[in-house]
């Protein structure tokens, strides 16, 4: 059970510091996917109260971005866990679409001690000097400072969900198999198996005994880099764990690839992720997180 260490909380103020090194966090995009699709999705903060904050996990001050309706306490908390280019715009967008509808939404920057994949022009860069480097362990503890913070900051944590793409798929199942106190989650095509190392020494599928919330995992069968044999396999090892993982779902668009959800890249499925996004706010209502 997570308890709030009021001492270790820093209050919801900008980074000023930070601004005048480089730009705030949840603005721009990662060189990487540049040029954006002109069809980028932009959500306005009108009504929001939004913007970067500093979160203390450890000794360190974790940057995050975060999304909540103006003057409201006590809301549902939906941590946004991003995909391998940090919390860039898309991200935010996201966090500011579930703020819309009541959430305090919020995405810490899970690299910050690594370093900045905006700068890194290829994706191979991004995973080799970044992706490689963060241990599990690290994200999770990140995660749990983040869903503190978020308590101590008009979140009701009785009513906590988790949503993960890509690389944050996968950290999102890792999460639904530590926190007891989360009612739901929702990996958007997250690998269930992957190589072990020092960094990340179990996958999804070696931990599903320790599920404590059911899981929509939204996934591509056009995706090569998540085969659907390794999905079975989550199906089947869910199917004889706990009853609370048993509730889990999975969903796999025909047509898309991966992230078909990324509506800045040319993967986006537009019929595809809208109606992903339509099981994601019905999963969180369903499971006690509205």
């Amino acid at each position: 059970m997570l308890k709030p260490d009021i001492d270790s909380l820093v209050p919801h103020v900008p980074f000023n510091r930070r601004t005048f090194i480089k730009a705030a966090l949840g603005t721009g995009f990662a060189a990487a996917v540049l040029p954006v699709s002109a069809q980028t999705i932009h959500t306005d903060s009108d009504g929001l109260e939004a913007g970067e904050v500093a979160v203390r996990s450890g000794d360190t001050l974790v940057p995050a971005y975060r999304a909540q309706p103006k003057g409201k306490t006590h809301l549902p908390v939906i941590i946004v866990v991003h995909e391998a280019f940090g919390v860039h715009e898309h991200i935010a967008d996201v966090c500011r679409r579930f703020a819309k509808l009541g959430y305090l939404a919020i995405a810490p920057n899970l690299f910050e001690r690594e370093g900045d994949p905006s700068v890194l022009p290829t994706i191979q860069q991004i995973d080799d000097q970044i992706l490689s480097k963060v241990p599990d362990e690290q994200a999770v503890a990140d995660l749990d400072a983040t869903v503190m913070w978020a308590g101590e900051h008009g979140g009701d944590l009785n009513r906590l969900g988790v949503n993960g793409f890509c690389w944050g798929g996968r950290i999102s199942w890792l999460y639904a198999e530590h926190n007891p106190r989360l009612k739901a989650a929702v990996a958007w095509y997250g690998r269930v198996v992957g190589a072990k190392n020092a960094m990340t020494p179990a996958n999804p599928l070696d931990l599903v005994a320790d599920l404590h919330a059911p899981v929509l995992g939204l996934y591509g069968l056009q995706d090569k880099s998540i085969p659907q044999d390794t999905l079975e396999q989550m199906k089947q090892a869910i199917a004889q764990g706990p009853q609370v993982g048993r509730g889990s779902q999975f969903v796999v668009y025909d047509d898309a690839g991966h992230a078909f959800f990324a509506d800045y890249r040319p993967s986006y499925k537009k019929a595809d992720a809208e109606d992903g996004w339509r099981r994601t706010l019905v999963w969180f209502k369903q499971h006690g997180v509205v």
